[in-house]
């Protein structure tokens, strides 16, 4: 059965902040070694956190539907992400896999490990993973917020997200009276696919698992 796959980046998972200007400070050996030497210490959950507990209860709550995945990448070593992975266990997340690229863009491993969607804090990471047909969001770093509910929340734009931007195209080259007419003209033509097509298409296939008055994923 075909499972829903979310890749997303270390620090969008957890409150890097404190080691992060380190290693904009001070470069990557001083980052390696604050990471070492704190390996025991948890980490605070990030933005992302409470988006990736939600997608994996989904995995209890209908055992029948199509699984999530959520896989990590990290632009960590295996060294310094010793401290990333005591905290995904401590969390009790059910993340297994991960890629750790020692300062390497992670967006290139996004589309091997069959990811629907990629999140990251690295503006960079996430053009090359749009790039490479995979849909993708910047994550702005910062502590995860207070969970007002369990439902697992998503709203999603029309134009370059769900559909192509094809008529956004023609608003913004040739003003609004030529995207009217553009519309007019192509009314019975289906639009575009956008680069987050495939990732909802894979929500709404475990979102059909649950009955619709009591459904944990809204969109």
């Amino acid at each position: 059965m075909q499972r829903l796959v979310v890749a997303i980046s270390s620090r969008a998972l957890f409150d890097l902040g404190d080691s992060h200007e380190l290693f904009e400070r001070e470069g990557l050996d001083s980052y390696a070694r604050y990471q070492m030497a704190h390996e025991d210490e948890l980490l605070a959950p990030g933005i992302a956190f409470p988006l990736v507990q939600k997608l994996l209860r989904l995995n209890s709550l209908a055992p029948e539907a199509p699984r999530v995945e959520v896989i990590l990448l990290s632009r960590n070593s295996a060294d310094t992400g010793l401290r990333i992975f005591n905290s995904i266990e401590h969390y009790g997340l059910d993340i297994v896999r991960a890629a750790f690229t020692n300062g390497a863009p992670t967006a290139s491993y996004a589309h091997p490990f069959g990811a629907n969607l990629f999140l990251s804090a690295n503006v960079d990471d996430v053009r090359r993973a749009l790039t490479a047909g995979v849909a993708a969001a910047t994550i702005l770093p910062s502590k995860a917020p207070e969970l007002p509910s369990e439902q697992l929340r998503i709203a999603f734009d029309g134009d370059a997200v769900i559909f192509g931007d094809d008529s956004e195209r023609v608003s913004h080259h040739d003003g609004i009276e030529a995207f009217h007419k553009n519309e007019i003209e192509r009314v019975n033509e289906p639009l575009a696919v956008g680069p987050f097509r495939s990732f909802l298409e894979a929500l709404h296939r475990i979102q059909d698992a649950f009955p619709i008055e009591n459904s944990p994923i809204r969109t």
